[in-house]
Order: C-alpha cells, then sequence, then structure tokens
C-alpha cells in the first residue's frame, strides 16, 4: 500500500512538472506547435497532448489549428498562452504611478500613468494604484482571470514579505507597501526591484533573448538601477539587494549622493540632468528620447551645443561603471533601458568604444551594448512575470481570483 502510494505521488509531482514546463515554454516562448513542445520536452505524443488538454481545461492556454502548412500528413495544432488570463503591474516612481494590465502572452493590454506632481508617500501610492486599477474593472471584464500583482520598487526590497526596505528618492524606509496594496485590492502582491525585474523581462522577451550572462541597467526618474543575470539566472544576492551599479564610483571628485557615497553613478548621470538642459520640466522617456534625438539634429544651436555637452559629459561617467560591470561579470551583453537607452541611441558607436578602451581585454571582447527592445513597457512586463510566478511554477495548484 505504501509504495503504491509513493509511486502515485511520484507520478502526479511528474505531471505537475510537465504542466509547468509546457506553459512555460509557451508562456516565454510564443505560440508553438504541439509537435515541437513534443520534441522540446522529450514526451511523447499522447502526453504532449494530455498535458496540453488539461492546460486548456485550466484556461491558460488556446489551441489552434495552424494557418498554413507545406508538411505531408495532418498539421500539429498551435498552442499559445492564453492572453485573456493577466496579471496587474504597478510600478510607483517619483512623479507617477504607473499601472498595467498584462496578459500571460506577455501583452501589455493597458498601461495608465497617474501623474503625483509630488513624491508620493507608500500610504499615497497605494491607494493611487488601487484607485486607478478599480478604474480598470471594466478592462478587466474581458479577462478570464487575473493572478495578482507585481510591483516594480525603485529600491530595495526584501524577496520574502516585498518589504520595501529603502527606497531613497521616493523617500521609503520600511514600507509594507505589498501588504498595504493586497489590503488595499484584495489581490495577491509580489513586490521587486524595479530594475531586476527589467533585467528579466528583457532576458526573456526582449533584447536580452537567448542571453546568459547580461547587465542590465535601467535610468529613470528615481535614479540608476540595475539587474544582473548570470548563467541564466538572475543574481540577487541575500535577499534581492544585489545589483545597485546606480552607487558605484564612477568620480572620486563628485558630489555626495542620497546614499552617504562620493560620486555615484547616478549623480554623475541622471534624467533630472538631462531634462533641465532640455529646459523640460517633466517628461516620460519616450518624450525624452525623442526631445534628445530633436536637440542634437535640429534645435537651436545653442540648446544642441548644451544638450551635445551634456550627453557627452553623462556618456563618460556611464562608460566607467560599465567598464567595471564588465570588469566584474564579463557579460555577453549590456542592455540599456529608460533615459540611458536614450543617451545610447543617439551615438551607438560612442559607448561600446568607451567601455571597450577602458576594460579588460578578455572581458569585452565579445561584449555587446544594445537598447532595451520593450521600451516604456518593460517594467509592466516585468512586473506581470512577477506575478505570474506561482502560476507558472504550479499551474495546477494556483486557484483563480475573481476580476
Amino acid at each position: 500500500m505504501n509504495g503504491r502510494t509513493t509511486a502515485g505521488t511520484n507520478l502526479d509531482t511528474v505531471r505537475r512538472h510537465n504542466l509547468a514546463t509546457v506553459l512555460g515554454m509557451v508562456h516565454r516562448g510564443g505560440p508553438l506547435a504541439r509537435s515541437a513542445l513534443t520534441q522540446a520536452t522529450g514526451l511523447n505524443r499522447s502526453t504532449t497532448g494530455a498535458l496540453v488538454a488539461e492546460l486548456v481545461e485550466f484556461g491558460l492556454v488556446l489551441e489552434r489549428e495552424p494557418e498554413t502548412s507545406n508538411r505531408v500528413g495532418r498539421p500539429s495544432p498551435v498552442v499559445a498562452a492564453d492572453g485573456r488570463v493577466v496579471a496587474l503591474a504597478v510600478n510607483p516612481e517619483i512623479d507617477a504611478v504607473t499601472v498595467g494590465v498584462v496578459g500571460l502572452d506577455a501583452t501589455v493590454h493597458r498601461r495608465v500613468r497617474f501623474p503625483t506632481g509630488h513624491v508620493p508617500t507608500a500610504q499615497e501610492a497605494a491607494a493611487i494604484a488601487a484607485a486607478v486599477i478599480d478604474g480598470l474593472r471594466p478592462d478587466l471584464t474581458a479577462a478570464s482571470r487575473v493572478v495578482g500583482i507585481g510591483v516594480a520598487v525603485p529600491g530595495l526590497v526584501r524577496e520574502e514579505d516585498g518589504l520595501v526596505r529603502l527606497a531613497p528618492h521616493l523617500e521609503w524606509a520600511e514600507e509594507p507597501f505589498a501588504a498595504e496594496l493586497a489590503a488595499a485590492t484584495g489581490y495577491p502582491v509580489l513586490a521587486a526591484n524595479d530594475a531586476s525585474l527589467g533585467a528579466n523581462a528583457e532576458r526573456l522577451f526582449g533584447a536580452g533573448r537567448g542571453a546568459s550572462d547580461l547587465v542590465y541597467l535601467n535610468g529613470g526618474a528615481s535614479g540608476i538601477g540595475a539587474g544582473v543575470i548570470v548563467g541564466g539566472e538572475p543574481l540577487t544576492g541575500i535577499s534581492g539587494y544585489a545589483g545597485e551599479l546606480g552607487h558605484t564610483l564612477v568620480n572620486s571628485s563628485g558630489v555626495r549622493c542620497h546614499c552617504g557615497a562620493i560620486g555615484c553613478l547616478e549623480t554623475e548621470v541622471s534624467q533630472r540632468a538631462l531634462l533641465a538642459v532640455l529646459g523640460m520640466p517633466a517628461a516620460d522617456n519616450d518624450e525624452l528620447s525623442r526631445a534628445l534625438a530633436a536637440a542634437v539634429t535640429v534645435g537651436d544651436s545653442a540648446v544642441t551645443a548644451a544638450v551635445t555637452a551634456e550627453v557627452d559629459r553623462q556618456l563618460g561617467f556611464l562608460a566607467t561603471a560599465l567598464r567595471n560591470a564588465t570588469n566584474v561579470f564579463a557579460p555577453e551583453l549590456i542592455v540599456l533601458g529608460g533615459f540611458l537607452g536614450a543617451l545610447h541611441a543617439l551615438a551607438p558607436e560612442r559607448l561600446p568604444a568607451l567601455v571597450t578602451a577602458q576594460a579588460l581585454g578578455a572581458s569585452a571582447e565579445r561584449l555587446r551594448i544594445v537598447r532595451a527592445e520593450l521600451g516604456g513597457d518593460i517594467l509592466m512586463i516585468g512586473a506581470a512575470e512577477l506575478a505570474f510566478g506561482p502560476l507558472l511554477a504550479a499551474p495546477a495548484a494556483v486557484a483563480p481570483v475573481s476580476v
């Protein structure tokens, strides 16, 4: 009797593992033919078919006939993650709270940026996010399932409970933001550092697809954050605090950072300085990118000279930080998001040349530096991926959450 119980348990464990494998493949890789899933997993056709049928029953994937096929015989059905299964994404910043609705197929259905006009407290940010989510409920009626909320925080977040230990630009310390948002919305909430989530999003769905070792740096209103992928896995450090490249030394004669150190990267490379030289009070990443491009090409000559000088100055300090990251991590890819991506796009050949000239030759010989592909959706997708995590790990075990 004990032997039969153990055998049954083992078979059920294997089934659950295989369900997670198949769902993860179509979630991260996009629609796949059932025959391709069979080949990739090494399972037989009947087992793959049974797993897909179970995921269809759970409402997590859709199965359709292929549009065309040149192969002899019956074409293999295509399996896709169901975009009606959604996660909510929240990103509090110093000047706004952004909320998104993201499908299991990585489609961003909605993105709403709510300007605050001031640095919001954790309580204000939670209330704003909850109000925006409440306003999105008509959009959520098209969803078959809402799995919960993922939060991308510009600061240090404790992995196990989403406690914001320190978000200096937001002036938050020891804030139970995830718990407050869960209480305000009724949804389960997970939170993590914004740059770490951005790194994971680019690795899975953007410029970092296929890269096992990459460094992602994001520049935003709250400074510069970074996420590091080593051997295909996020580098988290103790409790998820690794990757603070924004606080690496780039100028020993620089100014004091809010963290207490002198000459941190984010004191020398900042969105605020770019907005000031452009004469803009505020802008999102897309607006800033367009303004920079216009200023250095067809703008007023005095403005062009000022903007060009500031861009050159910031690129120089950014190159020093990327040299450090290259020497420490030897990545195959550095991905730049936010205003850092806009800086790089102005002169795509300059930053790689500066970094290569400074870094160890062996570490930089195969390095590529690229702009993030996901644009303004990156933190929405990254935060949603955090919320989808429990479902992807155990498709049969995670109960639906009502819309």
